[in-house]
């Protein structure tokens, strides 16, 4: 979460799973790939998004740092939940030997919400260690 300045406001991670101020929720960290869906989910409500928060910026990593070529069937995606559409997805099994992604941005114009996709691969175990793959795109 930044604001106008580029300056983080809030991190949602594996060690935070939900925002300060309850705006986002992540449903926790899937470390066996067990599953046959989306593994593990970030909810937003954009509605409760404090107002002096400008962007968001999504990334997925591996902590382990195992490389997503060697995941099978590794992918990422984002979903409006008003209507289940699928807006953006990144296969990252088929992207080469990387650890992480800069998913998108979802920021606010012209008092909406919009969303770039960015699907920039960085390599990283935790958002600390991709804080400068991210902060550019803020």
């Amino acid at each position: 979460m930044f604001d106008a300045n580029k300056q983080a406001v809030d991190a949602i991670w594996f060690s935070q799973l939900k925002s300060k101020d309850g705006s986002i929720v992540h449903t926790g960290d899937n470390r066996t790939g067990d599953g046959d869906g989306d593994d593990e989910v970030i909810n937003v409500d954009l509605s409760r998004v404090p107002a002096n928060v400008v962007s968001l910026v999504f990334t997925v990593n591996s902590f382990t740092g195992q490389t997503f070529e060697t995941v099978e069937n590794a992918f990422c995606r984002i979903v409006n939940a008003n209507n289940n559409s699928e807006v953006a997805r990144y296969n990252l099994s088929a992207q080469g030997g990387h650890t992480a992604m800069v998913m998108a941005k979802v920021y606010r114009h012209n008092n909406e919400w919009k969303m770039h996709a960015i699907g920039e691969t960085a390599s990283g175990r935790t958002f600390h260690d991709l804080m400068p793959a991210i902060t550019p795109h803020a």
